[in-house]
Order: structure tokens, then sequence, then C-alpha cells
């Protein structure tokens, strides 16, 4: 990269995180990680130029990449620390596992649709993720027991209620995070585990698009 193309290409990444910190995320470690982790490298080719604005992106199987910054609400709200065992309900294009990695956690995401699943893939371990990003072609709603307990747990989408096979997966003192239809609104809602079972904190309005249980064998 010429010295001119190095010039805007860090403009272009100061003026993403200035749009961020002006819709209020204030995170440092998740703006840092935003700041490392390209999001030109996980949207499709032909959306690049969306790549960073703060807008939603097209995948394929009629799925989206989340806003950056309903992402940022999602992953502040996790308190994610280094070490951390994260599990991922949605893989999508893979670039929210590579954030949750990029802050120093182990992820285990899990994606229904297949051909999303292989091309998340692709894109972490072109972004050298591989060593910290474990994803599987599942149903996040019924994850395997042999994944063990999770500190943290994010599911990227609306669900109507939370699996209690997923809330199994969520050890002691741990956090899940996710977005629930409540009364007709979207809402973030926070699941906290402890000594006498889970406390539901709803936070604010949100717009993500609803998760289906089970494999979409098709695609």
């Amino acid at each position: 990269m010429t010295e001119e193309g190095a010039s805007s290409e860090s403009e272009r990444t100061v003026a993403f995180l200035l749009s961020l910190r002006a819709r209020g995320v204030r995170d440092l470690p998740l703006l840092r990680a935003m700041e490392k982790v390209s999001r030109e490298h996980f949207a499709p080719s032909r959306f690049a130029d969306l790549a960073r604005q703060d807008v939603s992106v097209p995948l394929a199987c009629g799925q989206t990449m989340t806003a950056p910054h309903t992402v940022a609400a999602l992953v502040g709200a996790l308190e994610i620390k280094p070490g951390c065992r994260v599990l991922e309900i949605g893989s999508g294009s893979g670039y929210v596992a590579a954030l949750l990695a990029a802050m120093g956690a182990q992820v285990v995401s899990l994606e229904r649709y297949r051909t999303l699943a292989l091309a998340a893939h692709e894109r972490l371990a072109g972004g050298g993720f591989s060593k910290s990003v474990e994803l599987h072609h599942a149903d996040g709603f019924q994850p395997d027991r042999a994944l063990g307990r999770f500190d943290r747990i994010l599911v990227n989408g609306v669900t109507q209620a939370l699996p209690e096979a997923l809330l199994a997966r969520l050890g002691q003192s741990g956090r899940l995070v996710a977005a629930l239809r409540v009364e007709g609104i979207t809402r973030r809602v926070v699941v906290t585990s402890g000594e006498n079972g889970f406390d539901h904190a709803l936070g604010p309005a949100i717009r993500l698009p609803p998760l289906a249980p089970g494999l979409a064998r098709a695609l």
C-alpha cells in the first residue's frame, strides 16, 4: 500500500470510530478491537463500500451483517475480559467472533446456515483468528453438551424466549446477552447466573433480525 493509500485508510478508520463514539460507544477495549478488525474483510465484496458505515449489510441466506453500533450494544453488555470463554449463537459473517477474539476471548460460534458457516470460517482463518475461534454448523438453540459451560453467551438475533438448553450452557456468574420481543418491542436482555438461578434485566430497544432454531440443511 502506498503512503497515500495508508493515510486514506487511516482516515476512514478514524471516521468510522468517531461515528461510533457519536452513537455513545465508549467501551475502549471494544473500540480498539473495532479498529483492529477490518469489517471490510468480513463483508461481501460487493458491499465493501458500506463496511465502514454504521449500517447493516446483506449476507447470503437472507441474513444480515448487524450495524456496528448494534454490535457494540450487544458486545459491550457482555463485559468481556481476556480469557473469557464465549459461546456465540449466529456466526453470520464471522465479524463479531473476530471482535470477541480481538478482545481476548476464546470463542465457540454456532451457525445454522452451512453456507454462512463455511464462508465465516474462511474469513476468520484469513484474518488470523483460527486459534481463538472454533466455528460449527450447528443449531445454536440446542448446543452440544460436550461444549461445556461458558463465561459469556451472545445471541445475535431476536427470540421470543431463551431456550433452557442454551441457559444450561451458562456457567456460574456467567452473563448472556440477547434480544427479546416484549410487548411488541425488541429489547436487549442481559441474563446473569448466580447461586439462586438466573436474573433477567431488560435494556433499551434494539434492532436485530429474528433467529430461528434448527439447521438450515439446504443452505
